[in-house]
């Protein structure tokens, strides 16, 4: 560098939305960004860049599903709310799936899903209890692949190749994306379970959620809205905080992602989202419930979310808690 060159300029570092206080001491820092909507989709606060493009990893699902629906495949009920999932792994939806993939034709040697465990606790343990070992059909987005591997022995599309950002359904899928978050898809990349992945900000983010609940009556991103509310333990598991939130304040709409990304809606098209820079998932349920409290939720269950206490010696001795 000569002595005419500038230094290059730092970036700020993202806002604080979570502290991890242990024994009263504050030992670490979660930060990230985040974004508020109004019923009226007018932002009402942000925290950090919400505009800044982010990969929503699994909250990228209901338009995934959308996309699935628009390309003619007839789904719905459990059906379609296990085509948005990010399912737990437990027996009612790895039986679903399996029924899925033969209504169709189809077996679980189809999936390109990389094989895994059950993505809840309590289900891995009876699982390899049981003497099962890693499947395709048990990692938690065997769900969306099922469906898409459908919509694809629909149309005569190859089945091969269904996870190629040029394959017909996943170009439909970027163009779901782009409408319903009301800008451009910023970079395409691949998600944990192999299928393309749109980046999109978190505004956007939000915009598509609200979107999805307050679409016409019988359209598809409306169709995907009402199956993963009327069904949300599909969505997620019976241990999950999406289920909790869909089953307890009517009308929601919630759909969280890996690292750390959450998007909801509520009935009224209030929205939010947000992405927890350092990915960690343990932040998550302090700051949606925060989120929800400045959305005017007032429900038991944000409390249920929201505790995410510390253990010293098997002992509650801190918590993760909400800093904004």
């Amino acid at each position: 560098m000569t002595s005419t060159d500038a230094p290059a300029a730092i970036a700020p570092a993202p806002p604080v939305l979570a502290e991890v206080v242990r024994s009263g001491f504050t030992e670490g820092h979660h930060r990230g960004s985040l974004v508020l909507l109004a019923a009226d989709g007018s932002v009402e606060r942000t925290l950090g860049d919400p505009d800044a493009p982010v990969f929503p990893r699994s909250s990228n699902k209901p338009m995934q599903a959308a996309a699935i629906l628009r390309a003619g495949l007839e789904l719905s009920g459990e059906r379609l709310a296990l085509a948005a999932a990010s399912h737990s792994g437990e027996p009612f939806h790895l039986e679903l799936v399996a029924k899925m993939l033969a209504e169709h034709g189809l077996s679980a040697a189809d999936l390109q899903t990389p094989p895994d465990l059950p993505l809840d606790p309590v289900a891995a343990e009876a699982y390899l209890a049981a003497g099962n070992v890693r499947e395709r059909i048990t990692m938690n987005c065997s769900g969306k692949h099922a469906a898409m591997l459908a919509v694809c022995v629909r149309n005569g599309w190859d089945t091969a190749t269904y996870l190629d950002p040029a394959h017909p359904l996943q170009l439909l899928v970027g163009q779901v994306v782009a409408e319903a978050a009301g800008e451009p898809v910023a970079a395409v990349g691949t998600d944990g379970c192999g299928a393309p992945l749109m980046a999109i900000g978190l505004t956007g983010l939000a915009r598509a959620f609200r979107s999805f609940v307050l679409a016409e009556p019988g359209s598809a991103e409306r169709r995907v809205a009402d199956a993963m509310r009327a069904h949300p333990e599909y969505v997620a598991g019976t241990r999950r905080p999406d289920t909790w939130l869909m089953t307890e304040v009517p009308g929601t709409l919630s759909k969280m992602g890996a690292e750390a990304v959450q998007a909801v809606a509520l009935a009224d098209g209030r929205a939010l989202a947000f992405k927890i820079d350092d990915g960690s998932v343990r932040a998550l349920g302090p700051v949606l419930a925060r989120a929800l409290e400045l959305l005017g939720v007032d429900a038991p269950v944000v409390s249920r979310i929201g505790s995410a206490p510390l253990l010293g010696g098997a002992v509650e001795v801190g918590e993760i808690r909400a800093k904004f």
